[in-house]
């Protein structure tokens, strides 16, 4: 009895006997069986946590906002990938849930109905991160992309620019992506400026892929003076291409990005972006899951709306 007190952290036992068996628990090389534990809460210490990618450089960072908050819990994150396939949201959300965990962390607002309906039919915590324009099941962690969309398209126009391209994911897919392009466009349209050329792309955030998108729109639209790029990573493509050009930045043309990627601060030019605030947002939503499975639970705010501010960089005139 005196093991599994130890061993559960459950009961009074003086430090002397806590420390002789946990030294020879680890000399044993002892495991706890968490499964049979589980078996009388109905829960494990597993936090789901499903995200569409690992290649792109935004998820890790929201990773280690999670894990810098759960290190100090019982809690372990468990990652489930997406690849922005709503059936494959469900597969994973499915597999993972049928293993008891005591919370979700899932990216996004958009998910499919039967989705919709195992995350609220789960009886546990639930987050949605990186996105706040709309209804969440439970909590939500994240920016408002329509206003990130929004104050891009206007620090743009206020700096004179008035023949924009864009370029970024498939719409469809990415629906964050999505949800900026329509902020940029309505500021645009209310001060009568159109998008004159557009490209999307299927894969990853990749350099190569900027550099090619780039050069292809500029053959196309030669007019163009301002690019804007859905993630920095097609954007430092992008500002590389022309830098290899020799066109002059940000004066003839003017390049902006999304996520405040700090991989990209060795680049010669500082790329204009602004911030997702990824680490905080993982933070956040790990805060709430531990909170809410605290005994008793803790008050905690789970509608957070963060402010992500634009860097102008090197590449995006002040005026």
């Amino acid at each position: 009895m005196t093991v599994s007190r130890v061993l559960r952290n459950r009961g009074d036992v003086s430090d002397t006997t806590r420390t002789k068996v946990l030294a020879a628990a680890k000399a044993l090389g002892y495991v706890p069986n968490k499964i049979a534990g589980a078996l009388a809460s109905n829960r494990v210490n597993l936090v789901a946590v499903i995200i569409p990618s690992l290649s792109n450089m935004v998820f890790p960072e929201v990773l280690t906002g999670i894990n810098q908050v759960l290190e100090d819990t019982e809690l372990q994150p468990v990652v489930g990938v997406t690849d922005y396939m709503p059936e494959k949201e469900e597969k994973v959300l499915y597999e993972m849930l049928s293993w008891r965990p005591s919370g979700v962390i899932i990216a996004g607002l958009e998910h499919s109905e039967a989705s919709r309906a195992m995350l609220k039919a789960a009886g546990i915590p639930v987050v949605e991160i990186m996105d706040t324009d709309g209804i969440p099941i439970d909590a939500m962690v994240g920016i408002s992309h329509r206003r990130a969309g929004r104050e891009m398209a206007s620090a743009i126009l206020k700096a004179g620019y008035r023949h924009i391209g864009f370029m970024g994911t498939k719409m469809p897919l990415d629906h964050r992506a999505r949800k900026r392009f329509e902020g940029f466009t309505e500021v645009l349209a209310k001060n009568g400026v159109e998008i004159e050329d557009r490209a999307f792309y299927s894969g990853g955030s990749a350099l190569a892929k900027g550099r090619e998108m780039t050069q292809d729109m500029l053959s196309r639209s030669p007019e163009l003076d301002f690019l804007y790029y859905s993630n920095d990573m097609i954007g430092a493509g992008g500002l590389l291409y022309l830098l290899d050009q020799g066109i002059d930045i940000p004066g003839q043309i003017g390049l902006a990005g999304f996520n405040g990627v700090e991989l990209l601060q060795g680049l010669p030019r500082q790329l204009a972006t602004m911030d997702a605030c990824r680490l905080e947002i993982g933070r956040r939503a790990a805060e709430i899951i531990a909170a809410q499975l605290s005994d008793p639970p803790d008050p905690v705010e789970t509608k957070v709306v963060l402010a992500p501010t634009i860097a102008y960089g090197d590449t995006l005139k002040r005026r």
